[in-house]
C-alpha cells in the first residue's frame, strides 16, 4: 500500500507540472505579440462570409446572434442555416434579422442530409448560398465583441495562414452542470489548446470559431471531406496542416455562454469529447489521466481509507488546483464567482471517472441513431439487430445509468 501511495503522489506532481505548464501556455497566448499587426487596414481585410448553423435553442441564443451583427468589419455576410422552419432557433434568427434590416443577413432552410455528422449537413447549404471567398465557421452558442473579426480577419493577410480559429472562455453559470462546464473550459480545454500550439506546434481547432480561404478547404476535400466525422473541426485543422497551411490560435477570447445546463448534459458532453480523444489520441490519451492531479491524488482515499497521507495529499492536489483555475479564470476574464472556484475538485473527479468511458463504450446516439466512432472518429452505423448489438446495449445501459 505504501508503494502505491508514493506512486500516486509522484504521479499527482508529475500532473501538477503538467497543469503549470498549460498555465505558461495560455499566459504565452493571450499576451500580445510584436508580429501582430493590429493596425490593419480596412481595405486589406478578406470579405467575410460568417456561417452560423442554428438548431433549437442554446443559452442567450438572442444576444449571442445579435454579437454578430456589431462588428465593426468592413464587409461581411451573416448565413443562419437551419434544417426546417418548424425549429425554435428560427424565430430567433428572423428577430435578429429584422433588428438589423441594413445588414447582409440571410436565412438559409434546407433539409440536408449527405452525412451523418448532424453540423456539417446544417453548413453544407449555408456554404452553398455564401458569396465571399472567405469563411467563417461559428457555433451558435458563443458571443463576442465588436472587434471580433477584424481581430481573426488580419491574420487572413499572411498567405500562408490556412486556418484561424479562437481561444474561448465559459461564461455565466446559473446551475451547478453550467459551472461545471465552464470551469472545464476556463481549465482542461484552454489549457490543453494553447500547450499544443505553444510548446507542441500541434494545431488542436475548436469549431466555434474557424476562419479560412474556400479555396483552402476544398484543398483538402471542403466540407464534403468531415461530412461522416463527428470531430469534424479537429480533423479540418490537422488536415489544413498537413497540407502546408499555417493554423493559428488568435489571442481574441470568445464567450462561450453556458447558463442553464444540468448535470447530465455536462457528462453527456464530456463522454462524448472523451470518446473522440481516444480515437485521434490513441495512447496519447492516457496523459490525460496523468493531467488530472486531483484525481490521481484521491484514489489513496480508496485503497488506504482517510488516512492522514491520503487526507494530506487530496487536499494539496484540490487546493493548488483551485487557486491554479482561479488564476486562469482572471487571466481569461472568465468573471465566475469565486465560490464556483471550490467546484473544481469535485469536478474533476467525475472528469476523472468520465476518462474509463471510451474503454467501455465506442458508440453514441444521434438523433434516435447509434453510431460506432471509429479512426479519426468516423461514424459508422450499428446494426440494432444480432447477437454484437447486445454489446452496445448493455454498454449503454449502463453509461446511461450513470451519465
Amino acid at each position: 500500500m505504501a508503494n502505491l501511495f508514493w506512486l500516486c503522489s509522484g504521479l499527482t506532481a508529475l500532473g501538477l507540472v503538467i497543469y503549470a505548464l498549460q498555465i505558461v501556455a495560455v499566459k504565452r497566448s493571450l499576451a500580445p505579440s510584436t508580429d501582430d499587426d493590429q493596425s490593419c487596414p480596412p481595405a486589406s481585410l478578406p470579405p467575410i462570409s460568417v456561417l452560423k448553423p442554428l438548431k433549437g435553442l442554446d443559452d442567450n441564443l438572442f444576444d449571442n446572434l445579435d454579437s454578430f451583427c456589431r462588428q465593426s468589419y468592413q464587409a461581411y455576410e451573416i448565413i443562419f442555416s437551419l434544417q426546417d422552419h418548424n425549429d425554435p432557433a428560427y424565430k430567433i434568427a428572423r428577430m435578429v434579422k429584422d433588428r438589423h434590416p441594413g445588414k447582409d443577413i440571410r436565412i438559409v432552410i434546407e433539409s440536408c442530409s449527405r452525412g451523418m455528422n448532424p453540423k456539417v449537413n446544417n453548413l453544407i447549404p449555408a456554404y452553398r448560398a455564401s458569396r465571399f471567398d472567405t469563411v467563417l465557421i461559428s457555433d451558435s452558442n458563443v458571443l463576442v465583441g465588436p472587434d471580433y473579426l477584424r481581430s481573426i480577419g488580419r491574420h487572413l493577410n499572411d498567405p500562408s495562414v490556412g486556418l484561424v480559429t479562437s481561444l474561448i472562455r465559459g461564461t455565466g453559470g446559473r446551475t451547478f452542470g453550467s459551472i461545471f462546464e465552464n470551469l472545464h473550459l476556463n481549465s482542461f480545454i484552454v489549457g490543453s489548446v494553447c500547450f499544443l500550439d505553444r510548446f507542441l506546434r500541434m494545431p488542436c481547432v475548436i469549431g466555434k470559431s474557424m476562419l479560412m480561404r474556400k479555396k483552402d478547404l476544398e484543398t483538402i476535400g471542403g466540407l464534403d471531406a468531415v461530412k461522416d466525422v463527428l470531430a469534424e473541426d479537429f480533423i479540418i485543422g490537422r488536415n489544413m496542416h498537413a497540407a502546408g497551411r499555417r493554423v493559428v490560435v488568435d489571442n481574441y477570447l470568445i464567450n462561450n455562454e453556458n447558463q442553464y445546463w444540468d448535470i447530465r448534459r455536462f457528462l453527456n458532453r464530456h463522454t462524448r469529447w472523451a470518446k473522440l480523444r481516444w480515437k485521434i489520441g490513441g495512447a496519447r490519451y492516457l496523459v490525460e489521466l496523468l493531467a488530472n492531479p486531483v484525481f490521481i491524488a484521491c484514489l489513496p482515499l480508496i485503497w488506504s481509507g482517510f488516512t492522514g497521507p491520503a487526507i494530506t495529499l487530496a487536499l494539496c492536489a484540490a487546493v493548488l488546483k483551485i487557486a491554479g483555475d482561479h488564476h486562469l479564470g482572471l487571466r481569461t476574464g472568465a468573471a465566475l464567482p469565486y465560490a464556483a472556484y471550490l467546484m473544481v475538485p469535485v469536478k474533476d473527479l467525475l472528469i476523472g471517472i468520465l476518462w474509463f468511458v471510451p474503454l467501455l463504450s465506442d458508440t453514441v446516439i444521434w438523433r434516435g441513431n447509434r453510431y460506432r466512432i471509429v479512426e479519426d472518429t468516423r461514424l459508422i452505423p450499428v446494426e440494432e439487430t444480432g447477437l454484437l448489438s447486445w454489446r452496445y446495449r448493455l454498454a449503454s445501459t449502463i453509461l446511461e445509468r450513470f451519465a
